[in-house]
């Protein structure tokens, strides 16, 4: 993830580059000491995250901001200043940015601000990238529409799971109870937080009065469990016969393939398959896109 800073002060320009390279949440590939200045490194540039002070001699930063979107500029913005005025921070949220850290600069907070921004940021790359991978596999293997139609949501989640070979696994029932609740009751392609969601899940299994944080945290542990069950599954498949359209399909999309490629690994000498950490959020994401997807094309 890359960074520009524009702010006048070269003492906070050099804080916020040693915070961000020491604490690893990027490379910050430009920095500035105005607005105009800045303006045009970050155009030239075409950073992930500008981080840009709102007063600075020449030009502020919300008209950096609000010049930057007027010449297509899609990065993200985080606004620094020492100034509380709640009207002028108000009116730099509605020029776009992100979030604000205040100065004088504190690393507790620039690590929690930009941890933040990496999160959103990843989740819009997966958005783009789920978005982009469906739309090429439709087009390559279209599902005759009257055969959709007849599908609802429970059936294509069915046929998914029973793809990757998961079906039977209790957290399939769990993430099928999860999906469901997004699609008629959220309306947004990205996830709220996944505890929110394990709380979907118990509570549609559980009587009035359990214990919800518990029953929650049974339900991570089945998802778990289930996610990296399909990881396994696919990691075999794929092992067996790479050109096989349910490795070519899933693999890529509900997994980082460089896991998959670890989990082949490990199959093909032999080891015992050593348990990797899995990204429930990415599957789960992927899994709601991949059913929204098809329920529109019904």
């Amino acid at each position: 993830m890359t960074y520009c800073i524009v702010d006048d002060d070269a003492v906070s320009r050099r804080m916020l580059q040693s915070i961000i390279e020491q604490s690893e949440l990027g490379e910050v590939v430009g920095m500035a000491g105005g607005g105009v200045e800045g303006k045009e490194r970050i155009l030239e540039l075409s950073p992930d995250v500008v981080l840009v002070d709102l007063l600075m001699p020449d030009q502020d930063g919300i008209e950096t901001i609000l010049q930057l979107k007027q010449e297509g500029f899609q990065g993200k913005f985080v606004m620094i200043s020492q100034i509380e005025n709640k009207e002028m921070i108000g009116k730099a949220y509605r020029a776009g940015i992100e979030f604000y850290i205040h100065k004088p600069i504190n690393r507790i907070e620039v690590e929690a601000v930009l941890g933040k921004v990496v999160e959103q940021w990843k989740i819009t790359r997966y958005l783009s990238e789920i978005k982009q991978s469906l739309a090429k596999l439709d087009s390559l293997h279209p599902e005759p529409v009257a055969s959709r139609r007849k599908e609802g949501a429970r059936e294509i989640m069915q046929h998914i799971l029973m793809d990757m070979g998961v079906i039977s696994e209790s957290g399939s029932r769990d993430m099928t109870e999860i999906i469901e609740f997004l699609i008629h009751h959220h309306k947004s392609e990205t996830l709220p937080p996944l505890k929110e969601l394990y709380e979907v899940a118990a509570k549609a299994h559980k009587p009035v009065g359990s214990d919800m944080d518990k029953e929650g945290k049974a339900v991570e542990q089945r998802i778990r469990r289930t996610v990296y069950a399909a990881l396994t599954n696919l990691a075999n498949i794929g092992l067996t016969d790479y050109s096989n359209p349910k490795f070519e399909h899933y693999a890529p999309l509900y997994f980082d393939f460089q896991d998959v490629r670890l989990a082949m690994r490990d199959m093909d000498d032999e080891r015992t398959l050593e348990k990797r950490k899995v990204n429930i959020k990415k599957f789960l994401q992927v899994f709601y896109l991949e059913t929204l997807n098809k329920l529109r094309e019904a």
